[in-house]
């Protein structure tokens, strides 16, 4: 289920580790994603604590929040960008989206398949989405004093099947928080170096959530009819059909 959008606005902007939390998602997105230059960029969940960086030149900034989550008014001081809606019915065009971010959105749904279709029919052509989720091997899916210790952690290969059952096609992948998830002062202060140090061991094991980003599988269209042309057909409706060879020499 989802969490209460109070708790994780608690969480993200009250307190010490949960900034720490915030920057260290936002910068490995960062790292994939450093600019969104006229693109259209939509948050699902809550996922409007990593879009500030694209609030200045993206054409434009969307934080979807499902109603079982609640909504809060992003950003703070300027024109509101937060809609509310449900979880299998977004209210954007299909093939709007250039880019989106899924924070708190797909482990916490009780109908994760209604999100990911959500995701396909927004999704432009040519653009990715970025799914952030708890770590099934990680520290922080087991320590419920987080957001990141609700809902169905992943691995990265069951996060990527789930992808691929939904016409999705895995692109990157990268891993964050590798500081273990305490208010210790000792922890809080080596945060950035132990993310610095993590992000070059290991991309998919160590961390406290996965990131992976996607792209949109698109077929290719078929045609009615015969791919090519018969150069010399036998006209078996006007009279005898008369072979090729015989008609070339005579």
């Amino acid at each position: 289920m989802h969490l209460d959008v109070t708790d994780l606005r608690q969480f993200y902007y009250r307190t010490r580790l949960g900034r720490i939390a915030q920057k260290a998602v936002r910068d490995r997105m960062l790292s994939l994603w450093p600019e969104a230059q006229g693109q259209t960029v939509v948050g699902f969940g809550f996922a409007v604590p990593l879009l500030r960086p694209y609030l200045g030149q993206a054409r434009r900034v969307i934080g979807l929040m499902p109603a079982e989550q609640g909504v809060m008014p992003w950003p703070a001081g300027l024109d509101n960008v937060s809609v509310l809606c449900r979880e299998g019915l977004w209210p954007l065009q299909t093939g709007v989206a250039d880019k989106i971010v899924c924070l708190h959105g797909l482990e916490t749904s009780e109908h994760p398949a209604a999100v990911l279709e959500e995701c396909q029919r927004v999704l432009g052509p040519g653009g990715k989405a970025l799914f952030i989720v708890p770590n099934r091997s990680g520290m922080w899916a087991r320590r419920d004093a987080t957001p990141f210790g609700f809902g169905r952690p992943y691995s990265l290969g069951q996060l990527e099947a789930q992808m691929k059952r939904h016409d999705f096609m895995p692109e990157r992948h990268a891993a964050a928080l590798f500081a273990p998830p305490s208010d210790h002062r000792f922890w809080l202060r080596s945060a950035d170096l132990m993310e610095r140090f993590g992000a070059r061991i290991s991309s998919r094991f160590a961390g406290g959530v996965i990131l992976l980003e996607v792209s949109k599988r698109v077929y290719a269209p078929t045609r009615p009819g015969l791919a090519e042309r018969v150069r010399q057909p036998l006209k078996v409706l006007e009279g005898t059909p008369t072979p090729a060879g015989l008609r070339n020499r005579g």
